[in-house]
């Protein structure tokens, strides 16, 4: 067996990979590109992966581990999501071979598929599990935000069930595409001021509709700068995601780990700890790197 491992998170827009030391975690070198399943084809994939880690695979033995999107239909080869319930050994038992690339693995997603709510995921589960393992738990509430975020409950080190808000990619839209978020189209700095008064916001009884319309009033007639509204837009967007979650995943716990990017992970601080949460922050990176180290020492075994 290889001292070594490479961990890759392949998504929509962005390529990750990790040479990591399977007996210390540490990682040794990374690779980072914008080369996600959007710039490529099906057929280039095996010799994309191997002209970003060749160098580290020692002829092949060096064992690679793909989660993400990587693995859905429009990606590299299409691996299983599996039903939650579903811990780490479930994960590891149903990992695909990679077509063209010797010892390579793509790591099956997650589903959720019941009468009253249908949910999909691919990556998140890895990053969720190695947040887990890295705070020494066998339960928790994950958030992990990003385009498409995900809240997931994991109880007895499985990840039981989990929920998708497209805070992101609506928080684009409308800064985009929307008559509210006209002002908000230029780049500004983040504004404090801007983002608390949209987490107040989002708690207007008449809901987030409503709410996401007060960027345009509150810039015509009650202070709020240009600089302001993208700010106030996003946390509308995120305060109306943590009520949400109030009301089901977050029901009766007091903490949130949260596994996130630096630019990201303030502002949902800020908006669950409005809401009285306290909040154990994991760096994604890490996350990642702990969930495939965990998998590849499953998979070796099964």
């Amino acid at each position: 067996m290889s001292e070594r491992l490479i961990a890759i998170d392949w998504g929509t827009s962005n390529f990750r990979a990790f040479l990591v030391d399977r007996h210390s975690g540490e990682c040794l070198e990374t690779v980072r590109s914008d080369a996600g399943l959007r710039a490529l084809t099906t057929a280039e994939f095996p010799h994309y992966c191997e002209s970003q880690v060749g160098r580290w695979r020692e002829g092949g033995k060096v064992p690679v581990y793909l989660s993400g999107m990587v693995g859905s239909a429009r990606g590299w080869s299409e691996a299983p999501q599996l039903e939650v319930p579903a811990a780490a050994e479930d994960l590891a038992a149903n990992v695909v071979a990679a077509p063209g690339l010797d010892n390579a693995w793509i790591v099956p997603g997650l589903k959720v598929v019941r009468d009253d709510h249908v949910d999909v995921m691919r990556g998140e589960e890895i990053q969720a599990f190695g947040a887990l393992a890295l705070a020494e738990r066998d339960s928790a509430v994950c958030c992990l935000p990003g385009t498409h975020s995900k809240w997931a409950r994991l109880e007895q080190a499985s990840l039981v069930d989990f929920s998708t808000a497209m805070t992101g990619e609506l928080f684009h839209a409308v800064r985009f595409h929307t008559l509210p978020g006209e002002p908000a189209r230029g780049e500004h700095p983040h504004s404090k001021k801007g983002f608390a008064q949209g987490l107040a916001a989002a708690q207007h009884p008449a809901g987030v509709l409503h709410a996401l319309f007060e960027a345009r009033s509150r810039h015509l007639y009650a202070g709020l700068a240009t600089h302001e509204v993208a700010s106030f837009l996003s946390g509308v967007l995120i305060g109306s995601e943590i009520l949400a979650q109030r009301g089901s995943l977050l029901s009766h716990i007091d903490e949130v780990l949260l596994v996130g990017s630096s630019g990201l992970n303030p502002l949902y601080r800020q908006a669950l700890e409005m809401h009285q949460f306290s909040v154990r922050e994991i760096d994604s990176d890490a996350a990642t790197l702990a969930g495939l180290l965990a998998l590849a020492e499953r998979h070796q075994t099964v």
